[in-house]
């Protein structure tokens, strides 16, 4: 049984010399969506004292374990990148090709490979060889100075912002566009330099634009998305929960201040000298009811208002119980895999891959003899 599924990648195969955050990530995203992933986990581990049954960023992949410092480490792996279509790293500049798995290594070896790069800072740059994590990155990149309160230091919006969205979810757009071309006619492989600086920049496009036309400050906590606004924020109710409001559009705020019921008693929602007491009354009105109560007020309306659930809340949630949005595989409910495929639909076939674990299973499946030598036992 291989790693892939009936995804719309079913029979790409893809190596993933195993890091953490965004590179494992991206590589699940491609077993989700149907690839033979095979993850080569190192002796001792990637790093991070994660349990390997937890790490859900490794589901729908299968795992060898290879020393790369090994003498034949680099050529067992090697033989892996000639039956592969893509290839995905995360570390440092240099790195791989010290270890002898650069993309010249690689690309001698099938010139159609797919190399997908992923790091914070990029393969050139005067800070390419620096360490750093995810808030780094969306620091200089000037998205993290957007998020958060006006008066407050920026918060600190988990790893999604940087590793996921600006990281991983560009490596995959990249290593997709790659594949496409090295499969056209009188394509060749390629190398993709996805970096978490270059991505976190791209999602801010709009926003850009939009100083730009002098339609956003450029400080937070000040402008229509990012709190300024007081009818598209977070309030919280008198349980000590958060409702979201996202009333933007005349319509419907007209329906979101009627269903609060503040119609009558605050300024228009044009009159920006008094946003302030907008602000106020509407906080004022959610701390009178519970979450709950203030959900069955707005949950058959068209005014943009939802309650703020928590990572273990939103599975119930009787729309993403009824989409499916979270599913339950080896007793771990977790995010079902994304996008949706009318023909092609992905699935969750397989847990975590422990270190190892599948050595002989993909030897087997990918015609190779993927045994240690004596000499490096």
């Amino acid at each position: 049984m291989t790693a892939s599924g009936n995804g719309p990648l079913a029979g790409v195969r893809v190596v993933e010399l195993a890091g953490i955050g965004p590179g494992p990530f991206a590589a699940m995203l491609l077993g989700d969506l149907g690839a033979d992933v095979v993850r080569v986990d190192r002796p001792g581990g990637a790093g991070l004292a994660i349990d390997p049954a937890y790490d859900l960023t490794n589901r729908n992949k299968r795992s060898v374990l290879i020393d790369l410092k090994a003498k034949d480490g680099a050529g067992r792996v090697l033989d892996l990148v000639e039956r592969a279509d893509v290839l995905i790293e995360g570390y440092r500049p240099g790195v791989a090709e010290r270890l002898g798995v650069g993309p010249d290594e690689c690309l001698a070896r099938n010139p159609r490979l797919v190399y997908g790069r992923m790091t914070g800072w990029g393969q050139q740059g005067p800070l390419a060889e620096r360490a750093g994590h995810d808030i780094a990155y969306i620091a200089l990149s000037g998205t993290l100075s957007m998020i958060g309160k006006a008066d407050e230091p920026p918060a600190v919006p988990a790893n999604l912002v940087g590793d996921y969205a600006g990281g991983s979810l560009y490596l995959v757009i990249g290593v997709l566009a790659a594949l496409q071309h090295a499969r056209s006619e009188g394509g060749a492989g390629q190398v993709v330099d996805a970096a978490i600086v270059d991505g976190a920049a791209h999602l801010a496009t709009m926003i850009h634009g939009m100083m730009a036309a002098g339609g956003w400050q450029d400080r937070r906590g000040t402008n229509l998305l990012d709190g300024g606004c007081p009818f598209y924020g977070n309030y919280e109710t008198s349980d000590g929960r958060y409702m979201a409001v996202g009333a933007l559009e005349q319509q419907f705020y007209d329906r979101f201040v009627e269903l609060l019921g503040i119609k009558d008693e605050v300024p228009a929602r044009k009159d920006f000298a008094r946003w302030g007491e907008l602000r106020q009354a509407v906080a004022d009105r959610f701390r009178t009811r519970t979450r709950a109560e203030w959900t069955a007020v707005f949950e058959d309306s068209d005014a943009c208002v939802a309650p703020v659930l928590s990572l273990r809340e939103a599975p119930a949630h009787p729309h993403l119980a009824a989409r499916g949005t979270f599913v339950d595989h080896g007793g771990i409910t977790q995010p079902a895999p994304a996008p949706r495929f009318s023909a092609t639909p992905g699935a969750v076939t397989r847990g975590p891959a422990m270190p190892g674990a599948d050595t002989a299973e993909v030897a087997r499946d990918w015609g190779l003899d993927l045994t240690v030598s004596e000499e490096d036992r």
